[in-house]
This record gives C-alpha cells, structure tokens and sequence, in this order.
C-alpha cells in the first residue's frame, strides 16, 4: 500500500492563504521555489477573481519569463468565461492594450513590459493563475494599502 506524503523533497501539501489586495474575497494558494522548493526557478499561484479592479497598474519588467493564466472557475468548463480583462504588453518599440473576454494564457517573455492589468468586469468568478520561472515571485509594484 502506498504512503499519503505531505511532504518529501518533491511532494508538498498545498495550503491556502488570504490576498493582500482586499477585492480577492477567496483564498489563494501559492509555491515559491525558494522556499518551498528547494530553490527551483518556479513561483506560482491561483485564486478565484470576482469583482472588477486594477491589479497592477505600472508597466514594468522581470528579468524572468511569466506565465498569467485567466480561466472561467469551474474547474468542469475553464471555456466558460463572463469577464472582460485589459492588459498591456510591449511589442516590439510600443505598448499595445490587449482586451480578453475568453479563457487565456499570456506569455511575457524576460525583459518584456507589460502592465497595466486591468479586471474591468467579471460576470461570474474566475481564476487568474500566475507562474514565474524564477525561485522569488514576481515583484510587481503593488497598489498602495489603502487601495489593497
């Protein structure tokens, strides 16, 4: 018989956690490579989003490639998306408002600018993933608390 392991150098029991920005009214979850991983060049986490607001509103850069990934919450039907999102990404010389209403998966390559991200409307809840590969997370300006 198998042994149910919580944790082993390549198993880790996922707990949850709240957001610091005050309009995620579910928990999150989240693994960083650093610190729970043994240095790996991974971070990654997900959450439910529910209601509209700017979750990064500076362009900036990583010196690491990203992942964001926005798909409908029922884990059935990830296609079933009501929600209207705006992010900038930079192409080529020039930053270009991308407007998403349909389950995606955003590439940001290292060193490219992207921001601001946008939630403009969510009709019903849905998940927002982001994965780094880098051991720290993606340091990102963060809204000031009062508007966290």
């Amino acid at each position: 018989m198998a042994e149910n392991i919580r944790r082993s150098k390549y198993i880790l029991e996922l707990g949850t956690a709240l957001s610091k920005y005050k309009q995620i009214e579910y928990e999150s979850w989240g693994v960083g490579g650093e610190k729970d991983l043994y240095g790996a060049k991974y971070c990654g986490g997900a959450t439910l989003l529910s209601q509209p607001f700017v979750m990064v509103q500076e362009t900036h850069t990583h010196n690491f490639d990203q992942f964001i990934y926005f798909m409908g919450g029922d884990p059935r039907n990830i296609t079933d998306f009501d929600a209207e999102i705006e992010m900038t990404l930079g192409e080529g010389d020039k930053l270009v408002k991308h407007s998403i209403n349909h389950a995606v998966c955003i590439f940001i390559p290292a060193g490219t600018p992207h921001c601001p991200l946008n939630i403009k409307r969510v009709g019903k809840p849905i998940t927002y993933m982001d994965i780094v590969l880098n051991p720290t997370g993606s340091v990102r300006p963060l809204p000031k608390a009062s508007e966290r």
